[in-house]
């Protein structure tokens, strides 16, 4: 192995390109930033109108999932034009990695992929105990080895030249596929489990500030306030969370918004989800009466959220229904009087109605994006 080549193996992310490293970890910010805003406010657009998220966000990860795929191919295809041994040097190097004690996030993560591991594997197989590293980098080698072993005699071996633009050329093997297929499995694997928790937090707040916003309530944060009329503000992180979001219609009256992108029979729609609403919310030298507003997927047929519900006087809306937003501005007008032309709304302009005000609609203020330049 070249001395190049070993300075690279010091860090698995000097291996990626720098696209490919900004895929890896993706918070609200970065996945806008990737993505583009208008890709953006048409997942927001197809939530409001029914749609689930996991489906309207699959086209995301599928976009993330095939890039990072792409990625690890080219990295395992140069490094064994380098390196002859380069699916052995770096399992080896990924050993060494995930022994030590401070890893950050991206490279904790190659390792991992290199050795066919995710975070969960890692957690459950290892007991997240780097000591045993060794031992599961043996057994992983040697089964390995044994189907390869077991495939070549079934289907004869494999022998090939991948050649590129760089007139760099790289041999393939059973030995580089198998590796670089468990690689890009854990990746795979990692990616959507990350995607599944990183867009439900984005889309939380930005699928509430935009129904919001759309209802004629102008975004504040929490801390600034000075007229308390017509207002909205988002829940922070580190703040002590009572509601995802907080709406204020006039002196005295207002709304709690919780939301949750899950399904019929999750855990999290229970007793404590409902309870934790107070009635009445302190601003000021002044108590507001709040209705409390519950957004969900969609309710299982012997669920007893509904019933939870009614007990503290709150109201459940499934964002599965077709126009859902439109049940929010009929219980807006019946708790607290406040009238949208929404509310009365024929179905057949619901659509349009809610597409051509997502335009305008600052998504980029919800998640802390100061200047969009740049984001279209």
């Amino acid at each position: 192995m070249t001395k190049q080549t070993k300075q690279s193996f010091k860090n698995l992310s000097n291996l990626l390109t720098e696209d490919s490293i900004k895929l890896l970890s993706s918070n609200g910010l970065e996945l806008t930033e990737q993505i583009g805003l208008n890709a953006i406010r048409d997942v927001v657009f197809d939530i409001l109108c029914g749609k689930n998220l996991r489906d309207s966000t699959e086209f995301i990860t599928r976009r993330r999932i095939t890039f990072l795929n792409l990625a690890l191919f080219d990295m395992f295809s140069k490094g064994t034009a380098s390196n002859r041994l380069f699916v052995y040097d770096i399992i080896e190097q990924a050993v060494k990695i995930l022994q030590q004690k401070r890893i950050p996030k991206t490279e904790r993560w190659l390792a991992q992929w290199i050795l066919g591991l995710t975070d969960k594997a890692f957690q459950n197989v290892l007991r997240d105990d780097p000591e045993s590293l060794v031992d599961y980098k043996n057994d992983y080698v040697r089964a390995c080895s044994e189907i390869i072993k077991k495939f070549e005699k079934q289907h004869g071996k494999m022998t090939g030249i991948l050649e590129f633009e760089t007139e760099s050329k790289s041999s393939i093997s059973w030995d580089f596929v198998t590796y670089l297929l468990n690689t890009i499995g854990a990746e795979t694997l990692t990616i959507r489990g990350s995607a599944k928790s990183a867009y439900g937090k984005l889309f939380e707040k930005l699928v509430l500030g935009s129904l919001l916003h759309i209802l004629g309530f102008k975004f504040v944060k929490a801390d600034e306030i000075q007229k308390p009329n017509k207002v909205f503000w988002l829940s922070s992180r580190g703040e002590r969370r009572e509601s995802d979001a907080t709406l204020i219609y006039r002196a005295g009256k207002g709304v709690r918004f919780d939301i949750g992108f899950i399904g019929r029979g999750n855990p999290e729609i229970s007793l404590d989800k409902v309870s934790r609403f107070q009635r009445e919310l302190s601003l000021g030298k002044s108590k507001w009466y709040m209705a409390t507003i519950i957004l969900v997927d969609r309710i299982g047929k012997q669920s007893r959220i509904e019933r939870l519900a009614e007990e503290i006087g709150g109201t459940i809306i499934q964002m599965s229904m077709g126009y859902w937003p439109q049940e929010v501005a009929k219980v807006l007008k019946n708790n607290l009087g406040y009238k949208h032309k929404l509310a009365t709304m024929k179905p057949s302009q619901i659509s349009n109605y809610l597409h051509e005000e997502m335009q305008i609609v600052p998504l980029e203020k919800f998640i802390g994006i100061n200047d969009s330049r740049g984001l279209k």
